[in-house]
């Protein structure tokens, strides 16, 4: 609308016109009342006697008054237009109601009918009553029934969001609103190349093909804000607003959802507007989507994790991801100008534009020293990623280095391999072209064999802290106890949350699944569970680890699709004597300890850390340094904690323990 003013003077022009011309209606209907037999309407004039209807006023530059645009958007005939028009003027109006009472002869009726339009205008039509026709259908009109009364004489009154409509005032009804939330305009030029081929290729479609009605956008892709961002650009290209709809609010009973379908039909012919329904998370009632899909008739769009091919609406199904590495590293460079920090950002996290542009935003706001800008801004991606995972999966603080793990050379070599592939992904995936000849398996895969306390859980600690990423342990068998639909939902959501980079996945407990103590009763559902999470682990572009106690259980497909497998053994009298050695801080009082004697006691590295914490704490009751006696001591109750058996000769100085621990 080029002059709103000059509408809406245009548009009161009109109506003050409308309303004359129904005045003289009324008033020629009760100047001929005396004709009329007692207790009828007043007789129809003839035709050759009555006013004409207003006409548009011819202006370009200018659209048509709102009541002959409603008419024309909604497919009103003339007769239609008029008994919508004589409810509206109710509101209008005040002295219509008493024109409608003398009309009908009746003071306790003053609101129009059916039955006074019938009387009222030329060319009545009996189909104007028909729920189908556009009055009805579309809720433009509201009729309240009195007791026994017909249709044809019950009170007609004109929904308030259409008389506002109609005065020139258009916004979204009450109704509908309550339940959206607005997407705002996105500035143009704000795409990655991808996104905008994409965009380009969607509006294409568009424009070439002939749909019996309007198609569903559906943006599938598992990065919602991504698929957001291009359904905003889409709808700025068609001249629409943007409003998103959770399809959690969509009403189970058919008859609320169905009301709700009419309305936004309806909105969406008088607003140039559409609806953002978003069903990201697999809908729990595809049958409720599939029957709002149906019934709407506007173009809509629809976003979800995966394609829904069991949805009858036509669809142009278009695949929404992040940005590529590429176009991440020059978006962390033009928002940072940090070259370095955005190859090294963008070959570990996958963040989409929208996360790019706040991280850097926030960090340079504080206008911290350049030296600390990459270190604040690695700091930044890692807390992106964690309120994603932090519902899903339990946090670790990792501590251990490389200094703390005692494993043997070779396994700490392949340790040491699995942190480098990590860092050099990105430059042999994309920059060496290892990404255009591969389909799966981009990510870091491991898994980590032995018995409990061999240290699984540390070297995924040391190899966190190696690469300063958060760790994420996730008990996989409190995941498989669940049904097989619940299982593959609960890991599909957790990968999605971790795909932004900032994580590795530590699956402890894998013998759950994998091994002979599997909850899982079914072996199909075994067997389809073990089979969707090793798909994850191969496109997931981070490092996931596995680990369990019992490599004799797993078969050898399963060990040919993970990249490493590295068995931690029980340690060795050697490996145990440097675990000794390095198992107190410090800053721990330590006195004349036989770590070589300690050594030969039969343990893990678990143990020895449970022993070593158990006589700290027995020094510290006892006011003393961590002594022999106390080691021996805190021992031994750790060999009763197993149920091991102990020989006699390897705690001689028990009593001395006791001694002490009283002084």
């Amino acid at each position: 609308m080029n002059n709103p003013t000059r509408w809406q003077q245009q548009n009161e022009a009109y109506l003050a016109q409308a309303l004359a011309w129904l005045h003289q209606r009324l008033s020629d209907h009760i100047n001929s009342a005396s004709a009329a037999e007692p207790d009828a309407i007043a007789p129809a004039v003839p035709a050759n006697r009555l006013p004409r209807w207003p006409e548009c006023q011819d202006d370009a530059d200018l659209p048509p008054p709102a009541l002959t645009l409603l008419s024309q958007r909604f497919g009103l005939s003339r007769f239609e237009q008029e008994v919508l028009f004589l409810c509206v003027a109710m509101e209008l109006d005040t002295r219509i109601a008493r024109l409608c009472a003398q009309v009908q002869d009746n003071l306790n009726a003053p609101y129009p009918t059916f039955a006074l339009a019938f009387a009222l205008f030329a060319a009545p039509t009996w189909n104007v009553l028909s729920p189908e026709r556009p009055l009805r259908y579309w809720r433009l009109l509201e009729i309240t029934p009195l007791g026994a009364h017909p249709l044809t004489t019950s009170p007609l009154r004109v929904d308030e969001r259409i008389v506002h409509y109609i005065k020139g005032l258009n916004y979204i009804d009450d109704l509908l609103s309550a339940l959206l939330i607005p997407l705002e305009t996105v500035p143009s030029g704000s795409l990655v190349p991808s996104h905008l081929h994409t965009l380009h290729s969607v509006l294409e479609q568009l424009q070439a093909a002939a749909y019996s009605q309007p198609p569903v956008l559906q943006l599938v892709g598992p990065d919602p804000q991504s698929k957001q961002m291009m359904a905003q650009h889409l709808a700025k290209e068609l001249g629409l607003a943007l409003y998103r709809l959770p399809i959690s609010l969509l009403p189970t009973p058919i008859s609320e959802l169905e009301d709700l379908v009419r309305l936004w039909q309806r909105e969406s012919l008088l607003l140039p507007f559409t609806l953002y329904l978003d069903a990201h998370e697999a809908p729990q009632n595809t049958a409720l989507l599939e029957q709002f899909l149906t019934r709407s008739q506007a173009l809509l769009f629809l976003s979800t994790r995966d394609v829904s091919p069991q949805l009858t609406q036509s669809a142009i199904v278009v695949e929404i991801d992040r940005p590529t590495a590429a176009e991440q590293e020059a978006l962390w460079y033009e928002y940072s100008g940090c070259s370095e920090s955005a190859a090294l950002l963008a070959g570990q996290f996958n963040l989409n534009t929208a996360a790019i542009q706040q991280i850097t935003q926030r960090v340079l706001a504080k206008g911290p020293d350049p030296k600390e800008v990459p270190t604040q801004l690695w700091q930044a991606c890692l807390r992106q990623t964690r309120p994603q995972l932090d519902p899903l999966a339990q946090r670790l603080d990792p501590k251990a280095t490389w200094d703390d793990i005692v494993l043997p050379e070779e396994d700490r070599d392949r340790l040491h391999q699995i942190t480098e592939q990590v860092q050099q992904r990105s430059r042999v995936y994309q920059d060496w072209g290892f990404q255009q000849r591969m389909n799966r398996g981009f990510g870091i895969s491991a898994l980590f064999v032995g018995d409990s306390g061999t240290g699984k859980t540390m070297a995924a600690e040391v190899i966190a802290n190696a690469l300063a990423l958060n760790l994420y342990r996730i008990d996989l068998s409190s995941v498989v106890s669940q049904d097989i639909g619940e299982t593959q939902k609960t890991l599909r959501r957790l990968f999605d949350a971790a795909e932004d980079g900032g994580a590795i996945l530590f699956f402890d407990e894998a013998d759950a699944l994998f091994g002979q103590r599997s909850e899982v009763e079914d072996s199909h559902d075994r067997s389809a569970t073990i089979e969707y999470l090793l798909q994850c682990i191969e496109a997931y572009r981070g490092l996931a680890i596995l680990a369990t106690n019992l490599k004799s259980t797993l078969d050898s497909a399963l060990m040919h699709r993970l990249r490493f497998v590295i068995t931690f053994p029980f340690p060795a009298t050697p490996q145990r004597l440097e675990m000794w050695q390095k198992a107190f801080p410090a800053k721990t009082p330590v006195d004349s300890l036989d770590y070589a004697r300690l050594a030969r006691l039969n343990l893990t590295g678990g143990n020895i850390h449970n022993i070593a914490l158990k006589a700290a704490f027995l020094a510290a009751t006892a006011g003393t340094s961590v002594t022999m006696p106390l080691v021996l001591a805190a021992a031994r109750t750790e060999f009763r904690k197993l149920n091991r058996p102990m020989n006699e000769a390897d705690f001689r100085g028990q009593q001395a323990s006791a001694v002490a621990a009283k002084r």
